[in-house]
C-alpha cells in the first residue's frame, strides 16, 4: 500500500470500530472488547508504518476536492510531515493503552460498550486533525472531540458532577470556538484556501491582510480546547468522568489539538509581534497560576488536571518563543508521563473500590498494596518535576532554552518581551512542579490517612499497561532530543547549560522544601495531645486549628483545604492557599459575568413572556368565550323558551319600527 493509503486508514479504523461498537454494543456485548482494542491497535501498528516511510523528510501531501463551493474549496488533503508522522504514534500509543486499560477499569460498567465506542471515535477525531491538510477538515475532527469529550465526561450522568461538569466542558470550549471559527474563514478568504499548505505559501509572501486580528480570533479556541488561561476552567471538573478519558483527553487528545495547531501554522502567528507576545503572556500567567493551585489541591485527579494544564503552558510559551520543535517534543514527552500519572491514579482509585480514595488526605498505606502503580507513578513524577535523565528534564529543558536563546538575541522570529516572559515563568512554574509533584508522592503513598478496605490486586490489563507507559518516561527524552531534531525542521534541541542549572536547581529546591515541610508538619503534629482534636467539635478546621497552634504556625482560614495533618501544601503557601484551592476564584468571577446575568435575562424573558405576552393572548381568548358562554345559556332546549323569545324580538322589532316611523 501507498504511504497515503495506509495514513487515510489510521483514522479510518478507529472510526469505523466506533460505529461498529454503537450499532452492535447493546445486541452482542460480547464484542465490544475486540471493537475496542484491535481497531486501536491496527491504527497503532499502520501509524509507526506511515512514521518509518515519512523518516523526517519531505512532507506526504495529498489532495482531493470534496465538493465545489464556487468561492474558497474545501479539500480532503493529508499533510504529513515529521511533527505530524510522531504525533499521530503517540496518540495512536495512548489510546491503545487506555482501550486495553479500560477493559479492567470498566469491566463490570455496563456502559463499557457505548463507552468504548466514544472513546475510539474521538481517538480517530485527534488522528484526522493531526494529519489533516485542510482546515475545514480539521474543523470536523476538532468538533466531533467536543462532543465525545461531553458524553465521556458524563459517563456518570446519573451523578449531577459529571452532568454539570460535562456541560461546563462543552459550553466553556464553544465559547472559544465561534471566534475560532470567525478566524478560520478570515483567514481562508484572505489567502484563497483551506489547505494548509497554501496559507503558509500566502503568510510567506505578505497575502494575509490581518495577520493580528487572524491570530488572536484563532487562540481564542486554542485557549479553550488547549484550557489555556482564561478558558481552562473545565478541565479541572473534567475530572468526574472515568480516569482512563481523563488519560485520553490531558495525554493525547483535546488539549493536544490547540497547541499542534498552532504548532501547525506557527509562521501566521510570528508574522504578528502582537500576537506572540499574547501567547507568551498567556501561556506564563496560565503555566504559574495551574502550578499554584495544583499545590493547593486535595483531589488526586485535579492535582493532575492543574498539572496538565501547566504543561500545556509550556508548550505555547516554546510556540511564543517561535519554536515548535521544542513545543511538541514536550507534547510527545507530556503524552506519555501523563497518561502514566492519570492511569496509575486509576490503579489507586480501583485498589479501593471507590472513586473517594481520589482525595490524597484519605490515603494511607498505599505503597505495599499497589507496588506496580507506587513505582511508575515515581517514575512519572520525576518525568514531570524535569529531574535528569527523566523524559520531561529534556523537553522542558528544550523549551527553556528556547526562551534563552530569544533573551540573549540569538533568534529574530520572536520579540525578546516574550522570551523573558516565558523564561521567568517557565523557571518559577519549575520550582512550583517538583513542589507539587514531591507533595502529592508523600501524601499518595506516606500520607497518614485511614487505610480503605482492601478489594483484591487490579487486573493484569492495568497494571501492564502502567509499565509500558514507564518506558517512554523514562528513556524517550535522551533518545529523542538526539534524533528529533531531523525530524522537527532541524531545529537543535539539546539542553543548554545555562538553563539546564537552573531548571534544575530550581526544582530540586521545590522538591527538598517540599520534603522539609512535610517532615516539619509530621514531626509536629505526632506531638498534639490526643484531645486536642476531640475538644473541636467542628471536626476538621478544628484539627487545623490545632495542629496549627502546636506547630506555632498561624491558622490559615476557618476551612480545612485539606483535612490530612500532613500536607505541606498548605504551609507554604500561606494566605495563598484558600485561593489557590479554588482556582483562584475564576468561576466566580465568570458566575458574575456571565452565568448571573444570563439568568436574569433568562428570568426577564420568561417574565415578559408569561405575565405580559401571555396576558394579551388570554384576554383575545377572553371575549369569544363570554359569547360562547351567553349562547351556551340561552340554548336551554325548552321549546316554550323558545317561543316566548321568538314573541319578545318580534314586539321589540314592531316597537322599533313605529318609533322609527313616528320620528321619520
Amino acid at each position: 500500500m501507498t504511504t497515503t493509503t495506509l495514513a487515510v486508514l489510521v483514522p479510518l479504523l478507529p472510526f469505523l470500530g466506533a460505529l461498529t461498537g454503537l450499532l452492535l454494543g447493546r445486541t452482542a456485548p460480547g464484542f465490544a472488547r475486540p471493537l475496542a482494542v484491535l481497531p486501536a491497535l491496527a491504527a497503532l501498528a499502520l501509524a509507526a508504518v506511515v512514521a518509518a516511510r515519512q523518516g523526517g523528510g519531505g512532507p506526504v501531501d495529498a489532495a482531493t476536492e470534496l465538493t465545489p463551493t464556487g468561492s474558497v474549496p474545501i479539500e480532503l488533503a493529508l499533510h504529513i510531515d515529521g511533527f505530524a508522522a510522531l504525533t499521530a504514534v503517540v496518540v495512536a500509543t495512548v489510546a491503545t493503552c487506555v482501550q486495553i486499560y479500560s477493559t479492567g477499569y470498566l469491566r463490570d460498567d455496563p456502559r463499557y460498550p457505548s463507552y468504548a465506542a466514544l472513546v475510539s471515535l474521538f481517538t480517530s477525531a485527534m488522528l484526522l486533525v493531526v494529519y489533516t491538510g485542510d482546515l475545514m477538515v480539521l474543523l470536523v475532527g476538532w468538533e466531533v472531540m467536543g462532543i465525545c469529550s461531553y458524553f465521556l465526561v458524563g459517563n456518570y450522568w446519573e451523578t449531577p458532577e459529571a452532568r454539570a461538569a460535562s456541560l461546563k466542558a462543552f459550553l466553556v470550549t464553544k465559547l472559544g470556538d465561534v471566534p475560532f471559527l470567525i478566524g478560520l474563514f478570515a483567514l481562508a478568504a484572505d489567502a484563497g484556501s483551506f489547505r494548509i499548505t497554501r496559507i503558509l505559501g500566502a503568510v510567506a509572501h505578505g497575502g494575509i491582510d490581518h495577520p493580528t486580528l487572524i491570530a488572536l480570533l484563532l487562540l481564542a479556541g486554542v485557549a479553550g480546547k488547549s484550557a489555556q488561561f482564561p478558558l481552562h476552567t473545565w478541565l479541572p471538573d473534567a475530572m468526574a468522568g472515568p480516569t482512563p478519558v481523563s488519560a485520553l483527553i490531558h495525554a493525547a487528545t483535546m488539549v493536544a489539538a490547540g497547541v499542534y495547531f498552532v504548532a501547525r501554522l506557527l509562521p501566521l502567528f510570528e508574522a504578528s509581534q502582537a500576537a506572540m507576545t499574547v501567547l507568551a503572556v498567556m501561556a506564563a500567567v496560565t503555566m504559574t497560576g495551574s502550578a499554584l493551585a495544583a499545590l493547593a489541591q486535595d483531589d488526586i485527579k485535579r492535582v493532575l488536571a492543574y498539572s496538565t494544564i501547566g504543561q500545556l503552558g509550556y508548550m505555547t510559551g516554546a510556540l511564543a518563543v517561535a519554536d515548535r520543535g521544542a513545543a511538541v517534543f514536550h507534547l510527545l514527552s507530556h503524552g506519555a508521563f501523563k497518561a502514566l500519572l492519570f492511569l496509575a491514579a486509576g490503579v489507586i482509585i480501583h485498589a479501593a473500590g471507590t472513586n473517594s480514595l481520589a482525595a490524597m488526605s484519605r490515603m494511607g498505606h498505599l505503597r505495599d498494596r499497589v507496588p506496580d502503580a507506587y513505582w511508575t507513578t515515581t517514575v512519572a513524577l520525576l518525568a514531570l518535576a524535569a529531574i535528569p535523565p527523566f523524559s520531561g528534564f529534556f523537553s522542558k529543558e528544550a523549551v527553556l532554552g528556547v526562551a534563552e536563546h530569544v533573551v540573549t538575541g540569538h533568534t529574530e522570529h520572536a520579540p525578546a518581551a516574550a522570551g523573558w516572559i516565558v523564561l521567568l515563568a517557565g523557571l518559577l512554574t519549575a520550582l512550583l512542579t517538583a513542589a507539587y509533584a514531591m507533595r502529592l508522592w508523600l501524601l499518595a503513598f506516606r500520607g497518614s490517612g485511614t487505610e480503605a478496605p482492601d478489594h483484591g490486586r487490579q487486573p493484569l490489563t492495568m497494571t501492564a499497561v502502567l509499565w509500558v507507559l514507564a518506558v517512554p518516561s523514562l528513556a524517550l527524552g535522551g533518545f529523542a532530543f538526539r534524533v528529533l531534531p531531523h525530524w522537527f525542521d532541524g531545529h537543535e534541541l539539546t539542553p543548554t547549560l545555562t538553563t539546564s542549572v537552573l531548571g534544575t536547581g530550581v526544582a530540586l529546591v521545590g522538591g527538598i522544601v517540599t520534603y522539609a515541610t512535610w517532615r516539619h508538619i509530621t514531626a509536629h503534629t505526632a506531638r498534639i495531645p490526643l484531645g486536642a482534636v476531640a475538644a473541636h467539635p467542628e471536626g476538621d478546621a478544628g484539627r487545623v486549628e490545632a495542629e496549627a497552634i502546636a506547630s506555632h504556625e498561624p491558622a490559615y482560614g476557618d476551612v480545612a483545604y485539606a483535612a490530612d495533618p500532613s500536607d505541606p501544601g498548605r504551609l507554604l503557601l500561606g494566605p495563598l492557599h484558600r485561593h489557590a484551592a479554588v482556582g483562584f476564584h475564576l468561576d466566580a468571577v465568570y458566575s458574575a459575568l456571565f452565568v448571573r446575568p444570563v439568568r436574569a435575562g433568562a428570568s426577564l424573558v420568561r417574565f415578559l413572556d408569561r405575565e405580559v405576552v401571555d396576558t394579551y393572548v388570554r384576554g383575545a381568548g377572553t371575549l369569544p368565550r363570554w359569547l360562547g358562554a351567553a349562547v351556551r345559556r340561552a340554548q336551554t332546549g325548552n321549546l316554550q323558551t323558545y317561543v316566548s323569545a321568538l314573541l319578545a324580538g318580534t314586539v321589540v322589532l314592531a316597537v322599533a319600527a313605529v318609533l322609527v316611523a313616528t320620528g321619520a
